[in-house]
Parts: C-alpha cells; structure tokens; sequence
C-alpha cells in the first residue's frame, strides 16, 4: 500500500513515542488527542504527577534518539527508603550492581519531551482537543468531537493505534467483535497524591536518590523525588474500612491518621488535611483483553490493552516496551503481519506483568518490613552477586533487563525454589 493513512488516538506518552517511531520510518501519521496540549497546561490535580522510568523504558527512548533529552530530567533513586512507624529508616537498594537504578521522572515533563520532537517531524500532525467518539471498524472510520467547536468530523483511516488508555474508545469498538475477551478488576485500595514541598531554600528534605516507603501493612505511603525538591506522596489506602478513605471525613480524622502512621511525613508536608481534601481519590484497577487487534488494520498498546496497576513501576515502561517491540515486527514482516500477530506475541507478557504488580503491591506494603522476607532477599542478593549468569532476582529482571515478563514470571518462581534449597543447606533462617 503507498502512503497509506495512519491514525494514533491518544497523544499521551505511548501515543507521541509511537508517533515519532513511525515518522522515523517515513510513514505520515495522525494523532488525536482528547485532551489540550499539556505544553500549555497544569499537570492533571491527582494523577500520577511521576513516574518510574527503568530499563525498558530507556531502552525504546534510545531506539529513536530520545534518551539523551530526555536524561536531564531524570532523578536516579537507586533504593527503597523504608520508613518504620517508631520513625528509624533502612534503605534497600534496588539491585547487586551500580547502573542497578531506576529514576523518578515527571509525567507532564516526558510527555512534553516527546510532542515537542513530534513537531520536528512534518510527517507527524498532532490534533489536540479532539475527543472520540467512536471507531467503525467494518468501514474504518473514527469519529471525533471538537472540544471547542462541538464539531462532529468522520476520517477514514488504513490503520488504526489505539494508545488511548484504560478506558479506550478504540477498544469499544473491540468489544463490539465475537469473541472478545475483556476484563476490569479494581482492587480495593485507592490513591491519593500530596505533596512533600522543599526546603526554604530549595534542598530536598527527605533522601533525593531514593523511592521511600512508610509499609503499614494494609496501606502504604511513598514518595518519589521532583526537579524542584519537592517529592510527590502518594497514599494507598482502602475505599472502605477502619482506615479506609470513607472513615476520613474530617481534617481532626486525617490529620491524627497520619500523625499516627506517618508521623515524619506528616511534619514535613505540613498541609496534610488541605491536600487531602482538595485532591481527588483515585481508584486502581487492572484490564486485560484478548486479542488486541481487528484483522490486520486497528490495534491497542499499552495502557488501553492491559492496564495494570502500579505497584512494580512497569505501567509506563510496559507501554513503551510494546511500541518498541511493535516496530521490531513491523520492520521484519511488514505493518500488517505485525498487527496480526502483536497480542500474541505479547499478550503472556502483559499478563504476567499485571500479576506480578498486584503481588508487588503486598511486598511493598507488608514485606519489607517483614523480617523473613529480608532475610530471604538477603539470600537472593548474594546468589545474584556470586552468580550473577544464572541467578538474577525478579526485581532486577523487570526492572533491569529485557527479558520477557513471563519468563521473568516463571524463573522468579524457580528462584524460590533455589533459595527454599540454600536455606535447608545452610540453616541461613
């Protein structure tokens, strides 16, 4: 087919990498974008204002020559810093090796690194405030909205990516197919974004190059580190219960939950109450569906074929992993065969990313205060460093390699097994 017609619904990061992943190859494309340009806004109130960039996301960074603008505004955190309620603090590193890091990174900030190189590109027009409507997939038509204008407008496109999130329009049109599979599973737990402001002279007031944790068991709070100094707080906690969002209701309740829980944190964001309830309460699920195409002319990536939820910092890294991995199809067996074959290829992968989040979120909460779970970590850090060929944690093979997640899945089981081994032959518990 010559010039044919390409459509991106979402200009988020997954849309305007994959944007620029097709420009890079001579291929026009279209992108569309709810939304307003974020170049010229605030950062949505509450929703995840950074994000966790590791090694697969770097990786298809670097495919395009992106890494290197992107690399300023990375702030490495190369540990868990794991604050106990009697207020002591222990730091876990991440890995065995020094580049074992992984780097807090503004949402608002990529996403402005990667639409400001789509402008480079005159192959690529990006069409802000455009909401979907619709997808007609039989006759391949998107329909779309004017957020200004209230215009109606239809386009007809060879090929369509939908890269517009948990809740896709593109993927409604899926749905519509015999023999869809598809899936929302909300944990209990919600999420709540405040933040731990800088010093009065602009210094951090917590460690920088760290990803802190308060574990209190069913809940937790973290804190990533900002450009500014500040760092972004976020709660997980249940909708429902005693704690539970539903039972903080009045600032003398949430200023004596986190006085009780996190009582370090709260001194130094100093607003708590305020934040609290001026932020909004987000809620947490996991999506999946199968298959993410319609014959060989529309497809899903990231967040729209398989939202996770964000416990193992991979949601991002995910996403931009199945554009990289997209286009290695694309140029081995053209556009077609590889929109026919992607959720296959991937499909196990999301999956086992999506699991190991959920459990993520348990070891995040509960173990690493959990003294036979650090011992046994202690135990995989030193098998890791005496053989690093052919004993690697779970941890550093999400975060640190490009081994497929459902290998990782099912070596990370064997890895158990190899530690259960090393404890009966040394009585190390």
């Amino acid at each position: 087919m010559s010039n044919p017609k390409v459509a991106i619904v979402g200009a988020g990061l997954c849309g305007s990498l994959m944007a620029i992943y097709f420009a890079q190859r001579g291929w026009h494309v279209d992108v569309f974008e709810y939304r307003k340009d974020v170049r010229g806004v605030d950062a949505d109130a509450g929703r995840s204002i950074n994000m966790a960039l590791s090694h697969r996301g770097i990786e298809a960074l670097k495919q395009i020559d992106m890494f290197a603008a992107v690399e300023p505004y990375m702030i490495p955190m190369k540990g868990r810093a794991v604050h106990m309620q009697d207020g002591s603090i222990s730091f876990q590193p991440y890995g065995t090796q020094k580049n074992h890091v992984i780097y807090s990174i503004s949402r608002k900030v990529l996403n402005e690194i990667l639409l400001t190189a789509a402008d480079q590109y005159d192959a690529i027009e990006v069409h802000f405030e455009k909401k979907c409507l619709q997808y007609d997939a039989i006759n391949q038509i998107l329909v779309f909205e004017d957020q200004q204008s209230s215009k109606i407008s239809q386009h007809q496109y060879d090929y369509v990516f939908g890269t517009d999130g948990a809740f896709s329009k593109v993927r409604k049109a899926l749905m519509k197919k015999d023999r869809f599979n598809y899936s929302q599973d909300y944990i209990p737990q919600g999420y709540k974004e405040l933040c731990l402001p800088c010093s009065d002279d602009g210094n951090f007031l917590l460690e920088k190059e760290a990803l802190h944790i308060w574990p209190r068991k069913k809940f937790m709070l973290i804190a990533l580190p900002n450009m500014d100094g500040s760092f972004t707080c976020t709660l997980f906690l249940d909708y429902d219960g005693q704690p539970g969002f539903d039972d903080l209701n009045s600032e003398d309740q949430v200023n004596t939950f986190f006085k009780r829980e996190f009582p370090d944190a709260f001194a130094l964001i100093g607003n708590v109450s305020e934040q609290f309830f001026a932020n909004p309460t987000g809620s947490l699920a996991t999506i999946r569906c199968d298959p993410w195409n319609i014959d060989n002319h529309v497809l899903l990536l990231g967040d729209a074929a398989h939202a996770i939820v964000p416990f193992f910092g991979q949601g991002m890294n995910a996403s931009f992993e199945d554009v990289q991995l997209f286009f290695q199809q694309l140029d081995q067996v053209g556009i077609d065969q590889a929109i026919v074959g992607f959720s296959k290829l991937r499909k196990k992968d999301a999956d086992a990313i999506a699991l190991m989040a959920l459990e993520n979120f348990v070891e995040m909460r509960d173990s690493v205060s959990d003294p036979s779970y650090l011992a046994r970590r202690k135990i995989a850090q030193k098998l890791e460093k005496e053989n690093p060929d052919s004993f690697q944690s779970r941890y550093t093979m999400v975060s640190f390699t490009s081994i497929p997640y459902a290998e990782v899945y099912q070596r990370g089981v064997e890895n158990q097994k190899i530690i259960d081994t090393y404890i009966l032959q040394n009585k190390a518990l």
